[in-house]
C-alpha cells in the first residue's frame, strides 16, 4: 500500500492533516518548542537556527581573530551571572514542597542538596519553576537518556497503572540495571566520541565497543575506563582501548592530544598548538607539555600473508611504546624554537625513556578528591540529560564559568567519592527534582524569564530543554516501534552490525556524520524521505503477525482505544480529544480500517514529536 502513489498522495494529505493538530497538541504537550529560538528548531528553519546558534555557541577560537568572539561570549556569560544579583530585587516564594520521585536510598541527602543548589539558582534569577512532568512525558524521556530508545507500549501502560509513589525511582534502578539498554546505549554514545561514527581505517571498532560494553556493563569506574584508554597498549583485536589512541596518533599525536583534553578534561585546547589561549589558562607551552606525554606512543601495522590475493595484507593494528626521551620541540608564532617536557597540573614527570609517561598522566589526572575528569564527566552527563551542561559547550569548560559552580563541586566531590560510579550519577540525576520537571515554559514568568538557553541564556532548568533524538536513538525507536526487540534473535554482535549498516546510509543522507555537539534536529529533504519510505517504517507499517501494528488491530478494543494505543506505542501518551476526533474521521473515509490505522500510525512516526525528547 505504502509504495501505491496513489497512496502516497493519501499519507501526505494526511500529514497535512497531522501538522494542524501538531500545533494544538505542542501547545498543550510541550508549548516549549513555540516559544523563541526553540520554535525555530521545531520548525526547521535553518536561517533563524543558525542566527540564534551564532547568538550562543560562539565556537571555540582557532586564531585570534576568533578570539575577539570568544570574549564577547565570556563577558555575555560573566554578565548573566552578574545579573543574577540584581535578580535578587524580583525574588519569588518557590512551594516548600520538592517533588520527589519516592527515591530512599544512600544518596537521598546529596540528592537533596542539588535539589538546593538548583532551587537557589531560581530563586536568585526570580524564575519559577515549571510543574512536574506527568508519567508519560518522563517515562518517555528515561527511556530515551538511559537506554537509548521509547519504551514500548507495554511499558508505558505498566508505568501508568503503576500506583507506587516510589515507582519512578524505581524504575530508573530497573532501567540501569537493563545491559541490552542501559550499555549498549552508552557504549554507543561513548564509541562515537571516541572514534566517530565513521571508523578510521584498521581500526576495530568492535574491539572497542567490547571493551566499552564490558565496562559499562561491570559498572567500572570511569577513572579505570580513562586510564585503560590512555595507557592501553598491544593487539587492537585483543585490546579494544588500544583502538582510542590508534584513531589519533596521526601528525605528532596532535588530534590525540587535542581529543584526550576534550574528552577527558573538558578542555578545547586545539588552538594551542601555535599560540597561547587568550582566555583561559592553557598556553602554547602547555599544549606542547601535554602533547609530550603522547610521544611513546607507536602505531605498528601487523601483516600477514593473503592466500587469495598473495599480498601481505594488514591483520591487525598494535599499539607499543617507543624509547622516547626528552622534549619535545615547538615553534613559536615568531619563528623561535622552544622545548617542551612531559608536565600537567603543575606536576612535573621525569622525561626519561624508561619512564611511562601516560601511565603518569593517567595517575595525575585521576589523583585528589575533585579532579578535571570528574568535572568534565560530571557535566557532559548533565547536559546528556538536561541538554545543556553547566558549560556550553559541555567539553569547553576553560573559557565560561559554570553557571553552577557549587552544584558542579558538589556533584563532582561526590563522584569522586563514589570511585567514579557512572550508575550512582546517572541515578543522582535522574531522582533530582529539575529532571522530572515538565518541558512546558512556566506561564507565570515574564518572556525575559522564560529560561532558554537557546538564546543565549544561561541555563537554570527550571524546566527540561527539548533535544532532537540522535540518529541512533530514532533506529532503536524504530525498532520498538516494529516489536522487533522482542524477537531476542541473533547476538549483540550481529545486532550491532545491522544497525551499523543502516546507521552509515542515515547518516551520510542526514549529513551528521560529526563528532560535535548538537542541540537541535535539522531536517532536511533527504532526511524525510527516508523517514517517510525507509525499511524501518514499513516495517512498523505491516500488519504480519508479530508487528505492534497487528497486535493492535487484532486486539477486541474499540476503534478509539485503538488510535489512544498507537499514540502510546509512538509518543507514550494519549491523543487529545481533538486528535481522536481527526482519526475518526480517517476511519470513516478509509477504503479499510487497515488503511485507516497504517495512515495514522505512518503520520505518528513521522511527526515532530516523535524525533523530540521533552
Amino acid at each position: 500500500m505504502v509504495q501505491d502513489a496513489t497512496n502516497r498522495r493519501v499519507f501526505a494529505a494526511w500529514a497535512a492533516t497531522l501538522a494542524t493538530v501538531s500545533l494544538i497538541l505542542s501547545s498543550a504537550v510541550f508549548p516549549v518548542i513555540l516559544t523563541g529560538a526553540e520554535k525555530e528548531t521545531a520548525a526547521g528553519d535553518k536561517a533563524k537556527g543558525e542566527k540564534a546558534k551564532a547568538a550562543t555557541v560562539k565556537s571555540a577560537a582557532a586564531s585570534t581573530s576568533k578570539g575577539s568572539k570568544r570574549k564577547s561570549r565570556v563577558e555575555k556569560a560573566e554578565s548573566s551571572l552578574g545579573e543574577a544579583v540584581g535578580a535578587a530585587d524580583e525574588a519569588i516564594k518557590l512551594s516548600e514542597t520538592v517533588y520527589s520521585t519516592g527515591y530512599e536510598g544512600p544518596a537521598r541527602e546529596l540528592i537533596e542538596s542539588i535539589n538546593k543548589e538548583v532551587r537557589q539558582g531560581w530563586i536568585d534569577n526570580g524564575v519559577r519553576p515549571s510543574e512536574p512532568a506527568d508519567d508519560t512525558e518522563w517515562v518517555r524521556r528515561v527511556h530515551l537518556d538511559i537506554v537509548g530508545h521509547i519504551p514500548d507500549l507495554e511499558a508505558v501502560q505498566k508505568f501508568i497503572a503503576d500506583k507506587d509513589k516510589a515507582k519512578r525511582a524505581k524504575l530508573i534502578d530497573r532501567l540501569l540495571d537493563d545491559d541490552t539498554g542501559y550499555v549498549r546505549n552508552f557504549t554507543t554514545i561513548w564509541t562515537n566520541l571516541l572514534i566517530g561514527r565513521s571508523t578510521p581505517r584498521d581500526v576495530s571498532r568492535s574491539a572497542l565497543q567490547k571493551f566499552l560494553r564490558e565496562g559499562f556493563g561491570k559498572n567500572r569506574g570511569w577513572n579505570e575506563i580513562v586510564t585503560d584508554l590512555l595507557t592501553a597498549e598491544g593487539d587492537n583485536d585483543q585490546n579494544g582501548a588500544a583502538n582510542f589512541l590508534l584513531s589519533h596518533l596521526n601528525e605528532g599525536a596532535v588530534p590525540a592530544t587535542a581529543i584526550s583534553a576534550r574528552l577527558f578534561l573538558g578542555m578545547q585546547v586545539q588552538c594551542t598548538q601555535c599560540h597561547n589561549h587568550p582566555f583561559n589558562d592553557w598556553k602554547q607551552n602547555a599544549f606542547w607539555e601535554f602533547n609530550s606525554f603522547f610521544k611513546q606512543a607507536r602505531r605498528q601495522e601487523v601483516r600477514k600473508y593473503n592466500e587469495k590475493t598473495g599480498r601481505m595484507d594488514i591483520d591487525h593494528l598494535e599499539l607499543g611504546r617507543m624509547d622516547f626521551g626528552g622534549p619535545v620541540y615547538f615553534e613559536r608564532r615568531n619563528g623561535v624554537m622552544e622545548v617542551a617536557y612531559p608536565r600537567f597540573n603543575g606536576v612535573d614527570v621525569a622525561p626519561e625513556a624508561d619512564t611511562n609517561r601516560r601511565q603518569e598522566l593517567a595517575k595525575i589526572i585521576t589523583t585528589g578528591s575533585r579532579t578535571q575528569v570528574a568535572d568534565a564527566m560530571v557535566n557532559r552527563m548533565w547536559g546528556h540529560f538536561f541538554g545543556y551542561g553547566f558549560t556550553k559547550p559541555v567539553d569547553d569548560m576553560g573559557v565560561v564559568p559554570p553557571s553552577h559552580p557549587a552544584l558542579l563541586e558538589l556533584v563532582s566531590t561526590a563522584f569522586v567519592e563514589s570511585k567514579y560510579d557512572l550508575k550512582q550519577l546517572i541515578r543522582w540525576i535522574c531522582n533530582s527534582e529539575a529532571y522530572n520537571l515538565t518541558s512546558r515554559f512556566n506561564a507565570k514568568n515574564a518572556k525575559s524569564k522564560q529560561d532558554n538557553p537557546a538564546a543565549g541564556e544561561m541555563p537554570l532548568f527550571s524546566h527540561l530543554y527539548l533535544k532532537s533524538l540522535s540518529a541512533e536513538q530514532l533506529y532503536d525507536s524504530l525498532i520498538v516501534a516494529t516489536n522487533a526487540h522482542k524477537s531476542k534473535s541473533g547476538s549483540w554482535e550481529q545486532a550491532e552490525q545491522t544497525r551499523q549498516k543502516w546507521m552509515q546510509q542515515f547518516v551520510k543522507t542526514f549529513g551528521t556524520d560529526e563528532n560535535d555537539e548538537a542541540t537541535s534536529f535539522e531536517g532536511t529533504i533527504p532526511q524525510a524521505l527516508m523517514m517517510m519510505n525507509g525499511e524501518l517504517i514499513q516495517n512498523a507499517l505491516s500488519d504480519a503477525k508479530g508487528t505492534l501494528l497487528y497486535d493492535v488491530l487484532s486486539g477486541k478494543a474499540s476503534p478509539a482505544e485503538k488510535v489512544k494505543e498507537l499514540y502510546l506505542a509512538t509518543l507514550s501518551r494519549a491523543p487529545s480529544t481533538r486528535e481522536i476526533q481527526t482519526a475518526n474521521r480517517i476511519l470513516r473515509t478509509a477504503s479499510s480500517p487497515l488503511e485507516a490505522f497504517q495512515d495514522l500510525y505512518w503520520a505518528l512516526l513521522n511527526s515532530n514529536e516523535f524525533i523530540i525528547n521533552h
